[in-house]
């Protein structure tokens, strides 16, 4: 029989074990796979804490339905009918710009009746088709690209806001061509995106007539999807389904070595298990560290995929005592609006059951890769910051009657300039170790979808390793 394991036991490490199981059963591979997560718990940062009659999200709050990922792979675990559509109130959102909050416009027409970019903002955007294409054989930044084709005041009120919601990234540091590169690969084909968005809707308009669908100009949108109590639900199925002894708990992997009788050993802090297939479903950093003796160049590539942190703080209210409209999604922050947050959801409006009745459940998120140093501060300091941004974004005097505060010192990957070489790197010098393979969101992409997605080549690559041997 062959051996598999997986080391990492976030969405990443579980859905590439019971994607590998199930593809070798398919093959008719006899495959032993066991994953080894160093904590008590599974889920990685998916965690979904129920306290007080509230739903906090520690991490990730759902995943696009607009992608085929997740959806698929809840297909496989026959768990499609218990998926939760976020309200159809989510699709308003807000940036926080020039003192007031402006809701995202959804079209052309109310972006130009939209008070958020100012009319010579608005002109600058209108001159993006004449805006030359993308510099030949740069590795452009994002803040680079927002200022060359849509202007400065764009790039402060919507780009940067949306780098910051995604990533916890800094635009002047951030690869376009690796955190967007829909964005990036439009650009290259048609020379802008207001083109783009021309020709694309022309293809839709004519796919549509045919029964096809395809996306839209910018890449998928789709509707945040979770579960009733929690994306939490999704890891939860997964360790079920891998409950015959395949996960072992608090085993950390401490190094990764040559074996004598298969390609790997994995050193563990319970003794040594030997695989034909490893598939490392752990952040780069620690991936970097179990790589060291094995492989040092590989590891010291790793090692340059930076993360930012962040501290995520969840406030509960009663709904009585709040003014203020919560009838969104909520909202992004302008960095140069000099807020302490990077912006608050409104989780309550978000989802059901989130918040005991007649009690509403906000979140707000700070740090991130601008403003590092926050996640040093005290439980007071964070709170401090928190409610003046509440108190001078809408409007909130109240002490909130439930609070949590949770912190990620390497929350988000970075994938600043020069990710696409490291990239590169990595596959050639993975060519060197049939049957080693990195998955997880440190690479091409940090959402759910994403994570799903790297999960499935995984377990993709390893029964095609399998096959050749």
């Amino acid at each position: 029989m062959k051996k598999a394991i997986v080391v990492g036991g976030g969405i990443s490490g579980l859905a590439s074990a019971f994607l590998l199981k199930e593809k070798a059963k398919a093959a008719g591979i006899a495959l032993d796979v066991t994953l080894l997560e160093k904590e008590k718990r599974v889920g990685g940062k998916i965690w979904s804490m129920k306290n007080d009659g509230y739903l906090c999200e520690w991490g990730p709050n759902g995943f696009l339905d607009s992608k085929p990922q997740t959806l698929e792979l809840c297909d496989n675990l026959k768990i499609r009918g218990q998926l939760l559509r976020s309200n159809s109130s989510a699709r308003k959102r807000f940036i926080y710009a020039d003192g007031q909050l402006h809701r995202l416009p959804e079209d052309g027409f109310s972006f130009f009746k939209s008070r958020m970019i100012s009319w010579p903002g608005k002109i600058r955007l209108s001159m993006e088709p004449f805006i030359p294409g993308p510099p030949e054989g740069v590795d452009e930044t994002v803040a680079a690209f927002g200022r060359r084709r849509l202007g400065a005041e764009a790039l402060q009120k919507l780009i940067s806001p949306m780098v910051s919601g995604i990533f916890a990234g800094d635009t002047e540091t951030m690869s376009l061509k690796s955190c967007f590169p829909r964005i990036a690969e439009l650009e290259r084909e048609y020379g802008g995106l207001v083109m783009a968005m021309v020709m694309l809707a022309r293809k839709k308009r004519r796919e549509r007539a045919e029964g096809k669908v395809v996306s839209s100009p910018a890449g998928p949108g789709g509707v945040l999807t979770s579960f009733p109590d929690g994306i939490q639900e999704l890891t939860d199925f997964l360790a079920e389904r891998l409950a015959d002894g395949t996960i072992v708990q608090g085993a950390g992997a401490t190094k990764i070595s040559e074996s004598r009788d298969l390609p790997y050993q994995v050193h563990t802090e319970n003794g040594k298990m030997d695989a034909d297939i490893l598939i490392l479903a752990t952040p780069s950093h620690a991936s970097a560290s179990l790589l060291l003796e094995l492989d040092p160049e590989m590891s010291s590539v790793l090692k340059g995929i930076q993360y930012s942190s962040m501290t995520v703080v969840c406030l509960g209210y009663e709904r009585d005592r709040i003014a203020h409209d919560l009838n969104g999604f909520g909202y992004l922050i302008a960095k140069e609006d000099g807020m302490k947050t990077l912006g608050t959801l409104w989780d309550s409006s978000i989802f059901e059951n989130r918040a005991p009745q007649g009690k509403v459940l906000l979140r707000s998120m700070l740090g991130g890769a601008c403003f590092p140093e926050y996640i040093k501060l005290s439980d007071d300091e964070v709170m401090q910051r928190v409610k003046g941004d509440l108190r001078h974004i809408m409007g909130i005097n109240e002490e909130p009657s439930f609070v949590r505060i949770f912190r990620h010192p390497e929350a988000i990957p970075q994938y600043t300039v020069g990710h696409g070489e490291r990239l590169a790197s990595l596959q050639e010098k993975a060519e060197q170790h049939p049957g080693l393979i990195l998955a997880g969101n440190s690479y091409r992409g940090v959402g759910i979808n994403d994570c799903v997605a790297s999960a499935n080549n995984a377990a993709e690559a390893g029964i095609n390793r399998l096959l050749k041997r």
